[in-house]
């Protein structure tokens, strides 16, 4: 099995390395941002590809960033971006397949029956890196992006090519209580494995952690909303179930091998209508289940919490950004991934 997962992984990269150096366009951010798109393998509708996106430090450099979004979401966060490069780093993100710049005009948004699906488009993100002159590569997950890397790096911990992993709010738990955790979310995950396309009701509200977020309303950010929607579709049951999967993993416990820091708010709120209290708390997860459930990722595992944080950390108001920002380069200095 070992055997035919490397092979496949050089086959991947065979690939990629041909056809990604001369294959990227100018991308949406501008400012020197870039983008290249990946044809993948069909899956079970059709044609799926991915996009990666990057911006090249001006100073030549052999570390690197990859970024990976969460759910409902795609990368647009430059500050972000220029933060790491600011620090040394060459930047990259990739949009998965059915999310963001990735999404074709068949697809419906967000689908996925395994998180594993992922994996391909990131190992072809890595391939890339590698083959642009970076030898060590950090990566960070946010939110979603937060368990598919963790489970990725899991899966790849017999010749893990990431030095690092950074997680923004991981989704690491369902932030339901015990009745939708024991009872409705199994079910609907055993629903899933015969009647995938089924699918949850749309939200038929904005979701008031949206309006923190958008200039429009009450937050600083302006970004696609037809990528990042003020109100998300309904699941699929297919998606529920591999989220579940996914979850199931993370509480048997995993062993990935390179450095993990976990990053969360120092407190959750979970009322429907928008306040004030929305700018300064994750409105999407419950923080103690990250902590938790983060000290379980592996051996060497550190955790923060961030004072006044939203969901995505990067998201929040200037200076918990710094504080954001001063945790993250801390610790990488500490790893020796600083320069």
């Amino acid at each position: 099995m070992k055997k035919r997962f490397f092979c496949i992984v050089g086959v991947i990269c065979a690939i990629v390395i041909s056809q990604a150096q001369s294959y990227y366009t100018p991308d949406l951010l501008g400012s020197g941002f870039e983008k290249h798109v990946y044809d993948l393998p069909d899956d079970y509708h059709g044609k799926v590809v991915a996009t990666l996106v990057r911006k090249k430090n001006d100073v030549p450099v052999q570390r690197a960033v990859l970024y990976v979004h969460g759910y409902n979401d795609y990368f647009f966060q430059k500050e972000m971006a220029e933060q790491f490069i600011d620090s040394g780093f060459n930047f990259y993100a990739v949009d998965l397949r059915k999310y963001g710049r990735s999404i074709l005009p068949e697809h419906y948004p967000f689908e996925v029956r395994d998180l594993g699906e992922y994996f391909v488009e990131i190992d072809s993100a890595v391939c890339t890196i590698k083959n642009e002159g970076n030898r060590e590569i950090v990566m960070m997950g946010h939110s979603t992006g937060g368990l598919i890397t963790s489970l990725y790096c899991n899966e790849r911990k017999e010749d893990l090519q990431i030095d690092a992993l950074i997680l923004n709010s991981p989704f690491l738990e369902w932030n339901f209580n015990a009745t939708y955790r024991n009872l409705l979310i199994p079910f609907v995950s055993w629903l899933g494995s015969f009647m995938p396309d089924m699918t949850l009701a749309d939200e038929k509200i904005p979701s008031a952690y949206g309006q923190s977020l958008l200039q429009e309303y009450h937050g600083e950010w302006s970004y696609n909303t037809d990528w990042k929607m003020l109100q998300a579709p309904g699941q699929r049951f297919s998606w529920i179930r591999a989220i579940d999967k996914g979850h199931d993993k993370v509480h048997a416990g995993l062993d990935i091998p390179c450095p993990v820091l976990v990053l969360f708010s120092d407190k959750s709120i979970s009322d429907e209508k928008w306040s004030a209290g929305f700018q300064e708390a994750d409105a999407v997860l419950n923080v103690d289940d990250i902590a938790r459930y983060g000290l379980m990722l592996g051996k060497d595992v550190e955790e923060t919490s961030i004072p006044g944080g939203l969901h995505d950390l990067v998201l929040s108001r200037s200076d918990v950004r710094n504080t954001v920002y001063d945790t993250i380069f801390k610790w990488l200095t500490s790893k020796n991934l600083m320069q």
